[in-house]
């Protein structure tokens, strides 16, 4: 059964519809706050349709999550306790609350010391939106914590734009004829993933 071969296919041709850039625009946004897929799944083959226009996709996902980050931020400072039982029933509330305390530690020292563990929290297979609750709930200083999901963020999106800039169309050659493989592989990982963190959490 040649599953992801043709749904590689119908993601590409949807890659290059005129409305592609906006559902980017608004899946980076809503990410960074609520919602748990990572905009790179709509970002890399965007980018491999048009590889010239790879960065200017990479800054558009990079704006927006900034912009969402700002809105968990908010979310955490201002409505964390009305929203606590609505985290708790989506099972966000044990992870927030762990960064909350991992947050809370460093900031007491210096805002800035927690500038690195928030770039580290950008490149981590981590849903973004714990790390802009938690941010928003110890109530960082909002320029460390805009700089650091921009440096976190930047870095994973301009990587991915600068690989396919450079390597975009024998990338999209090796993609669309390993694509089965590379499909299959991935799901494996994501579920060796998703098992780990559940062991762990």
């Amino acid at each position: 059964m040649r599953l992801f071969e043709k749904m590689y296919a119908r993601v590409m041709r949807w890659s290059q519809q005129p409305q592609a850039p906006y559902a980017l625009a608004g899946l980076s946004f809503v990410e960074a706050f609520a919602f748990p897929v990572m905009p790179e799944i709509m970002l890399a083959p965007m980018a491999l349709a048009k590889p010239e226009r790879a960065f200017g996709y990479a800054n558009l996902s990079l704006l927006c999550s900034i912009l969402g980050s700002l809105v968990g931020y908010a979310l955490g400072h201002y409505l964390f306790d009305a929203l606590r039982p609505l985290l708790a029933d989506l099972g966000w509330l044990p992870t927030i609350e762990h960064w909350v305390g991992l947050l809370r530690s460093k900031a007491s020292s210096h805002p800035w010391s927690v500038f690195g563990m928030l770039v580290l929290a950008g490149f981590v297979p981590v849903p973004m939106k714990f790390f802009t609750w938690a941010s928003g709930i110890v109530g960082l200083p909002l320029l460390p914590f805009v700089a650091s999901m921009a440096v976190g963020r930047g870095k994973r999106v301009w990587l991915l734009a600068w690989l396919i800039r450079s390597f975009g169309i024998r990338a999209e050659q090796m993609l669309r004829r390993y694509s089965e493989w590379v499909g299959w592989t991935l799901l494996v990982l994501v579920v060796v993933v998703l098992g780990w963190w559940w062991h762990h959490h």
